[in-house]
Formats: structure tokens, C-alpha cells, sequence
């Protein structure tokens, strides 16, 4: 089984991922990390020579690759839900559990930031989740609340996935 994260930048995908992994005994993939590692360059250096399209097409090529991966536990970015053809293959491929973190949590873990292509300016985060919650929510066949320890929001989804098992 194939398990994806979705979620908000700050949402602990990674880190949740990480400890869910761990608990299922099953590979952890980072879809950014393995673009920054296939590409040789951060996922900021790629938006400013390439821009968000270019990203978005290695996205896609890496969440596809990812997807043969199974069993795994596979991070993905926030924007993964943008893309419709990446959406069909959240869905015919694993289960999507999106982690659901209020704004104000959200706002104390990731702040604007040159390094974040997207969040830069106050109110970014707030757009952004604005436009991405509906595609999180209507594509996740669970939704798991990510506000906490993610030693604990591991153990939410290990019970979240034990009910559809």
C-alpha cells in the first residue's frame, strides 16, 4: 500500500511521514527532496530559472515514479493537488490522507521567506490555503488533524488506515 501526504507547506509531511513510516516498516520518498536530488538544485532555484510550470511538470514525472514504489510512505508537496493528472494518480495508486493544520499553526511553522517560492509576503499562506483545501479535502479518503506531535499524528493515521484495511 501506498500511502501519500498532502497538506500545507508546514503541514509536517515530511517529518509525520517520517515517524509513519517508521511505524508501518515500509520506505519514506520526499517527492522535493528527490526532485532537488534528481535535479541538482534546490526546488528556489528551479521556480527562478524555470519557473512554477517547469516545477510543476518535475512534480508530476516524480510522483509518477513514486507511485511504483509500493509499499511506501510518500511526502508530497503542498501544490501535488494542482495537477489534475496528479490527482488521478493520488487516486488510482495509494491512499491519500491529507493533514489538516489550522492557519494560525500554520503561521507559527512557516513564515515568508526567500527560500519559499511561493510564501514570500504576508498573506501568502493564507491564499494559498484558500485555493489548495478543497482539492486536499475532496481528494484525501482521510483527513487527519497534523496540528500536533507528529509522533501522534502518526498514530492517527496508523488508526485512520487500520478502519480501511
Amino acid at each position: 500500500m501506498i500511502v501519500y501526504l498532502v497538506g500545507m507547506p508546514g503541514s509536517g509531511k515530511s517529518t509525520v511521514g517520517e515517524e509513519l513510516a517508521g511505524r508501518l516498516g515500509v520506505p519514506f520518498i520526499d517527492l522535493d527532496a528527490e526532485i532537488e536530488r534528481r535535479e541538482g538544485r534546490s526546488i528556489t532555484e528551479i521556480f527562478a530559472a524555470d519557473g512554477e510550470s517547469a516545477f510543476r511538470a518535475l512534480e508530476a514525472k516524480e510522483l509518477l515514479d513514486a507511485s511504483t514504489h509500493d509499499p511506501a510512505v510518500i511526502a508530497c508537496g503542498g501544490g501535488v493537488v494542482l495537477e489534475p493528472a496528479n490527482r488521478i494518480t493520488l487516486r488510482n495508486t495509494g491512499t491519500c490522507v491529507y493533514l489538516d493544520v489550522p492557519l494560525e499553526v500554520l503561521a507559527s511553522r512557516v513564515r515568508p521567506d526567500a527560500e519559499r517560492p511561493l510564501i514570500r509576503a504576508s498573506g501568502d499562506l493564507e491564499r494559498i490555503l484558500a485555493e489548495r483545501e478543497s482539492l486536499y479535502r475532496e481528494f484525501a479518503a482521510h483527513v487527519v488533524d497534523g496540528s500536533g506531535d507528529p509522533r501522534e499524528v502518526a498514530d492517527a493515521i496508523v488508526e485512520e488506515l487500520r478502519w480501511t484495511v
